[in-house]
């Protein structure tokens, strides 16, 4: 199953690959030549599939716990102070996405989107200290009742050139559901009360959907 956002990129990316075979196929000669081309173009064809690929993640929603909003590894757990929208201090769990991730972007919470917004921006490696303040990114928070507030962020990588985010003001967000896509590699910030229990440890991987990453 491949996420939407892939669609017309794996229609053109079989176009090119059936378009070179035949040019292959007709004007090189030399059996080795021939062989590494079609075997470079089988292994575009695999990372584009790979890459857009949308797993079925089964969800067990839960109001007093966040659950990851991406595939990857958590590369940061510390208090910060966010300036966007709380203002104040903050827990905050990075998770970094390599470009053989999953990158569907999930609801961590269920709840209203209560804030939603672009910001255009550099393109800094992901694990860049600045990234979260000056690359592309978009900022979501989600409130439900019984776990108040959660911010999270999509960043765009160094390779990442389009964020897509379906988030928007008052929308209904169901956890674990689609919210967004990040085109080759990136990360997501999440921001949450202090008073949150984590239950990640930095370079532990997580599932999107899945995964629990703090709990009350």
């Amino acid at each position: 199953m491949f996420h939407k956002e892939g669609h017309k990129i794996i229609l053109i990316t079989f176009i090119f690959i059936i378009a070179s075979y035949l040019l292959v196929d007709s004007f090189i000669e030399i059996m080795w030549l021939r062989t590494s081309i079609l075997l470079v173009l089988l292994v575009f064809l695999v990372l584009i599939l790979q890459f857009f690929r949308n797993p079925k993640r089964h969800t067990q929603t839960n109001d007093k716990q966040v659950i990851s909003p991406v595939d990857g590894k958590v590369v940061v757990i510390e208090e910060v102070f966010e300036k966007e929208y709380f203002k104040e201090k903050r827990l905050q769990v990075s998770v970094f996405m390599s470009p053989i991730n999953v990158h569907v972007t999930r609801y961590p919470i269920a709840g209203h989107v209560i804030f939603s917004k672009y910001h255009p921006g550099k393109y800094l490696v992901a694990w860049h200290p600045k990234a979260s303040e000056e690359n592309e990114r978009t900022t979501v928070v989600v409130e439900n009742e019984t776990y108040g507030k959660v911010l999270y962020r999509q960043i765009a990588g160094a390779l990442a050139k389009r964020i897509v985010n379906y988030a928007k003001l008052n929308d209904k967000a169901v956890q674990g559901a689609d919210s967004g896509f990040i085109k080759f590699g990136s990360r997501v910030d999440l921001f949450l009360p202090l008073d949150t229990n984590i239950k990640v440890e930095l370079n532990q991987k997580v599932r999107g959907g899945e995964s629990v990453i703090a709990e009350i």
